[in-house]
């Protein structure tokens, strides 16, 4: 008798209709296989992977993408709900029985002349309650060796899904890559995603963003718990007390390297947990619990290096796990080696770009793609946490929100308590990154990093947040940061590792070892409680750092308004209150 997963891989093979069917075992000898595979065959007369040197990176592959197809396409990228208010002003809708017409058009004897990968995985701990099962289909032998990396593919996931119908549906084929057909439809009601046209990670690794995050945020407003972009650490101090921090930051905004902080006081750690994604759960006892449902790391190379993110190139250059993989970055010719802008300072005399020609440095362009990437495993992290693996995950203390501003935003401080904390995250603003396709370094709404991820209407969204602090005993204290201030043009903090100092003075407050002042917006430092011991940096740039600037946020109310109109009556009351009372404290 045939499984629901039987019945759905039959009908996927027979839409699709593909020269063969391959069902994936996670093994490391099929790994072997499919990359031996890989080797030989082209796309666009391209290799899809190249081999790198293994002496400086175990087991690594180069991969080059089709010029058009580099980044998230977020115009193209839809949320298809029965109503469309359902899915809110922060979505593209289209109607669900038009947008599966569209797609299985597409999808139509797409893979004739390919291989069909199914792909059954796990986002979670195996073991876990809070664990999903998933089976994507693709016809990309990078998009299934990828998803071996980011997630727990194989037998173990057959295991789990048995006879239940009960699992996530990923349809992709990269069709053509002709942007003009290309398509990210995603079908929260149905448990589904189909993509079309493009072979990009977050485009094509439907478990990363499509279900952990667009999908999962819509079950998780279903079943009261919250999947966010969101990296998760553990801050080990000198006593070996352990606290365990949530943070979201829009792409490149300097998520990685704090998932993977190197601390700049002797007797810290930091565990590492996760650097993008978080499910998080109240438990029995009212406390916050988080998970990463990923396996891997796909990180943005460019910026990456010994100096601003030892750990990940350690990561980098681990053995453990067998495949890590470059995606448009530039190789260096001489010793056949990834490189990008910001692994080192002198750039290579014999380098290949990332489109393929010989780099000429007095163009002024990048040899690597400001959005080239990275794919490595987890396991192969130096600062995994022993918990990584825990069933129950992590109990959260702290929540740090962050993004890329110019001015108006300071150095650091805390909201007053879990509302005002919801409604400091609902108002972020942040300066774009090439991880969007689109106009880079314009500022633009971001709620906590959350608005090209969230699956439903994010009115609905920021309630749902506010409903959840109300099912916990003991909630985590948040926290806005702003790493990237300037003064005539300069950056005022340094960053990278000195961001251990903001920190730690989170744990102060969290422990309850030190004082705040409170100001319009929320809570600050006092003064002198940030610990800049060992740092050279001028009182007046510390107090520029942590000032507000009255004029400047009153401008920010506006743009907040704005935002906040596009939802209509959907943004709580709270909210708006909040909104209000800072409106009329900026007055005085």
């Amino acid at each position: 008798m045939l499984t629901p997963m039987d019945v759905f891989v039959k009908e996927m093979q027979n839409l699709f209709c593909p020269d063969g069917v391959y069902v994936m075992d996670g093994s490391q000898r099929e790994a072997e296989k499919l990359i031996a595979i890989a080797q030989k065959s082209e796309i666009d007369g391209k290799v899809i992977l190249k081999k790198l040197n293994g002496q400086e990176y175990p087991n690594s592959y180069y991969h080059r993408s089709n010029p058009n197809d580099v980044a998230r396409t977020e115009h193209l990228t839809f949320v298809c709900t029965p109503v469309k208010n359902q899915a809110g002003p922060n979505n593209n809708w289209l109607d669900p029985k038009d947008a599966k017409e569209k797609m299985n058009n597409l999808f139509k004897g797409a893979m004739k002349g390919r291989i069909m990968y199914v792909i059954p995985f796990v986002m979670g701990a195996l073991k876990s309650k809070y664990a999903k099962n998933c089976i994507q289909i693709t016809d990309s032998i990078y998009v299934a060796l990828s998803m071996r990396i980011m997630s727990r593919v194989g037998k173990h996931a057959v295991e789990r899904i048995g006879n239940s119908s009960d699992f996530f549906r990923g349809i992709h084929s990269v069709g053509d890559v002709n942007p003009d057909r290309r398509f990210i439809m995603h079908f929260p009601q149905d448990n589904l995603v189909m993509s079309f046209g493009s072979g990009y990670g977050g485009n094509a690794l439907l478990g990363k963003k499509c279900y952990s995050l667009r999908i999962g945020s819509y079950l998780g407003y279903q079943e009261g718990w919250l999947a966010e972009h969101m990296i998760i650490i553990g801050v080990e101090a000198p006593d070996h007390k352990i606290t365990y921090f949530l943070g979201a930051f829009p792409s490149a905004c300097g998520k990685t390297n704090l998932a993977m902080l190197d601390p700049v006081f002797k007797g810290y750690k930091v565990w590492t947990l996760g650097d993008d994604i978080a499910w998080i759960n109240v438990d029995e006892d009212g406390q916050f619990y988080a998970i990463n449902p990923e396996a891997g790391f796909f990180g943005v190379a460019p910026g990456t290096g010994f100096t601003t993110s030892p750990v990940m190139m350690k990561t980098l250059k681990n053995d453990k796990f067998f495949l890590t993989l470059f995606t448009n970055t530039a190789v260096d010719n001489s010793n056949n080696t990834p490189w990008w802008e910001g692994v080192s300072n002198e750039v290579p005399l014999d380098l290949t770009d990332w489109q393929g020609q010989k780099y000429n440095e007095s163009l002024g362009k990048p040899a690597a793609h400001p959005n080239s990437r990275f794919t490595v495993s987890i396991y192969n992290c130096p600062t995994l946490s022993p918990e990584y693996d825990n069933p129950k995950g992590v109990p959260i203390s702290g929540i740090i929100f962050g993004g890329r501003r110019k001015s108006t935003i300071p150095l650091v401080y805390e909201a007053k308590d879990w509302s005002s904390g919801v409604f400091t995250a609902s108002i972020i603003g942040s300066e774009t990154t090439a991880a969007a396709s689109g106009q880079v370094g314009t500022v633009r709404r971001d709620p906590m990093a959350m608005l090209p991820f969230c699956g439903y209407n994010m009115g609905d969204y920021f309630q749902h947040w506010l409903n959840i602090g109300k099912k916990a005993k003991k909630l985590p204290k948040i926290f806005m940061v702003n790493w990237f201030r300037k003064d005539n043009d300069e950056f005022m903090w340094p960053g990278y590792r000195e961001n251990f100092r903001v920190i730690k003075w989170m744990i102060d407050r969290i422990e309850g070892k030190t004082g705040v002042i409170e100001s319009e917006i929320g809570l600050l430092p006092q003064e002198s409680a940030i610990d800049l011991n060992g740092l050279n940096i001028k009182k007046e740039i510390m107090d520029k750092l942590l000032s507000i600037d009255k004029e400047e946020w009153k401008k920010e109310v506006v743009m907040i308004e704005e935002f906040y109109n596009k939802f209509g009556d959907k943004i709580p009351k709270d909210l708006r209150n909040y909104l209000k009372e800072l409106k009329e404290k900026l007055e005085v």
